[in-house]
């Protein structure tokens, strides 16, 4: 038998890099489907399009129903030539900018009336099969995706759903509900609100829309008002509902009038005490008028709010998108669907869980991780239907959608530009009090940062370095303060057109003096539950005379403590524990 020859690491290593080279030639190759390639008028020339596949699942199945990576994330794959200029500009410094171009307009981003539009189901028909409907729309789609590819380039266009089968979820869930209702992220509504959507559902569906301004607790409440008036003027018919499923802390002194100039806290995931599912249901009943009877779930609201838990039952179920068309039947068996639909990572799920009062859904950051719709009874007469998250087609900056929590961040190949997006509207340095890089290596510091030297900073004061050489672990830097970004902590929030020029006006509103309070109520109430919670299973008073814990112990009131109350006192509690029961916005109705 033959000697072996010496082996050496340095040709080891060599051999695994041309592997790799080998195996990414073969997925480039592989992701370059004739399905996306469209001929330039203008140039005549082949589009190349990189399809990028995200959260792969592992295992392979040959049956598409059972197949486990049938709802993957199908976005643009940017080209190395785009990745290296945005790394190249991401080394040069930047500057703030003004607080006039934190305001965005609906029109600028999704052109309402041009190709991006939003895919719709094709015509149907009854004698058509399964597998003739499904070639339709196939067929359809290509020729959507064609009529974009010949008008814009993948660089000009944000990422979006490219994977048709995610698109089928969302026209089943149009079929089969009455209501809809579009979630939307309060830091950036207007990217998360395509108006073709709302003409689609409104005018060729004919059913109405709820939209839901989600995640209030991370913006000021004079900012929410804003946006919901000017959505209001922007679409008459739109119901617009102020909602979340984690209100703030009313301890948390870190929310000044401007929360990007704050490091906040970790939004605290305990009890679900939603701030909004009265006003949902104000708004539900006002369509469904006397059609379906809505008490009891008018009921499980009140009861939520005096008691800890709520003893409805909710049942789940997770169901496979059927492709075949069914007739939509109104409030079919006298029950209402409410169809939840919206980007990715704006909160859908967690808006079920919140309406329920429990956790009956799965949530997490990472986008997509809805893979199917599922329905929720919330009570005998109303039925949630949860829809996967979707990216519609729009012009938005694809560094603004990663900060969104639409493209994973974990997937991103270059967290740098994304980074200087954030740092160019929110005040990082100060924020994070960052200690300049040049500082330590005694050269001379001009007080301009570029986001490299943000990434270094932070590397160091986190002690990210790399294993080998020590060094500051650049991409996980960047990498973590992206995820904070997404979770709120850094809080971007965009403003509606004029809102400078009327911030004293909005901050005096009295709609915001409302929202402010049955925020502060909501807080008051979780203390309250957390501390009941605490004592009783603390405390041997709390131990009833059969052993067991009394959940339903009263807690003490602010004034218990105190020997004398005032008349004052005893009116301002009446009317925080009114507020409970009422809707916010009503108040200002009355006289």
């Amino acid at each position: 038998m033959p000697r072996k020859k010496p082996y050496s690491g340095k040709l080891k290593k060599k051999q695994l890099q041309e592997k790799r080279e080998r195996q990414r030639a073969k997925a480039e190759h592989d992701c370059k489907r004739k399905n996306y390639d469209s001929a330039s008028s203008e140039s005549e020339q082949e589009v190349d399009i990189r399809v990028n596949k995200l959260n792969l699942q592992p295992g392979k199945s040959t049956d598409r129903k059972n197949d486990p990576n049938r709802y993957r994330l199908q976005f643009f794959q940017e080209s190395r030539e785009e990745i290296h200029e945005n790394k190249k500009r991401a080394q040069l410094p930047f500057q703030m900018i003004s607080e006039e171009e934190y305001e965005v307009d609906l029109n600028d981003i999704y052109q309402p009336g041009s190709v991006l539009d939003i895919p719709k189901r094709p015509a149907w028909d009854y004698r058509l099969s399964k597998e003739q409907l499904e070639q339709r729309e196939e067929e359809y789609y290509k020729n959507y995706l064609d009529n974009i590819h010949a008008k814009y380039s993948p660089t000009e266009l944000s990422y979006f759903e490219l994977n048709l089968e995610t698109w089928r979820q969302l026209w089943r869930v149009l079929e089969m509900s009455d209501i809809i209702l579009l979630i939307t992220d309060i830091r950036h509504p207007a990217v998360h609100f395509p108006p073709a959507l709302y003409d689609h559902v409104t005018k060729e569906l004919g059913k109405s829309l709820i939209l839901i301004l989600n995640k209030i607790d991370l913006a000021p409440p004079a900012l929410v008002v804003a946006w919901k008036h000017y959505l209001q003027e922007k679409f008459p018919e739109l119901q617009i509902v102020c909602f979340t499923s984690y209100p703030k802390d009313g301890n948390d002194a870190d929310t000044p009038n401007d929360p990007g100039k704050v490091m906040r806290k970790k939004r605290k995931r305990g009890k679900f005490v939603a701030v909004g599912p009265l006003e949902l249901w104000q708004a539900c009943q006002t369509i469904v008028k006397d059609e379906v009877d809505l008490s009891d779930w008018k009921k499980k609201i009140e009861s939520s709010v005096n008691a800890a838990e709520s003893d409805l039952v909710s049942i789940v179920h997770n169901e496979v998108a059927d492709t075949s068309y069914q007739q939509h039947v109104r409030y079919k068996d006298g029950v209402v669907t409410i169809g939840c639909v919206g980007y990715p990572n704006v909160g859908k799920s967690s808006l079920l869980n919140g309406l329920v009062g429990k956790k009956v859904v799965s949530v997490s950051r990472t986008p997509g991780h809805t893979k199917h719709f599922q329905t929720i009874f919330l009570t005998p007469t109303v039925k949630l239907c949860d829809c996967p998250g979707l990216v519609f087609p729009s012009k938005v900056p694809k560094q603004l959608q990663i900060l969104c929590g639409i493209y994973p961040i974990a997937q991103v190949r270059e967290p740098y530009s994304p980074l200087m997006y954030l740092a160019e509207r929110v005040n990082l340095v100060k924020i994070l009090k960052l200690q300049h890089p040049t500082v330590e290596l005694n050269r001379p510091y001009q007080g301009k940062w570029s986001a490299f030297e943000i990434c270094e900073a932070w590397a160091k004061k986190r002690g990210y370095m790399t294993a080998h050489a020590a060094r500051p672990d650049l991409y996980r830097a960047a990498n973590h303060l992206l995820r904070i970004a997404v979770e709120g902590r850094l809080c971007l929030c965009f403003r509606p057109p004029n809102y400078s020029k009327t911030k004293a006006q909005w901050e005096t509103h009295v709609e915001t003096e409302a929202l402010s309070l049955i925020q502060q109520q909501h807080c008051h109430r979780n203390r309250s539950i957390s501390d009941e919670s605490e004592s009783s299973s603390s405390s041997d008073e709390d131990v009833s005379h059969d052993g067991g814990v009394n959940k339903w112990k009263k807690p003490l009131s602010k004034a218990s403590d105190s020997t004398t109350t005032t008349k004052e006192d005893d009116d301002q509690e009446s009317d925080e524990d009114n507020l409970v029961s009422k809707n916010p916005f009503d108040l200002l109705n009355s006289d």
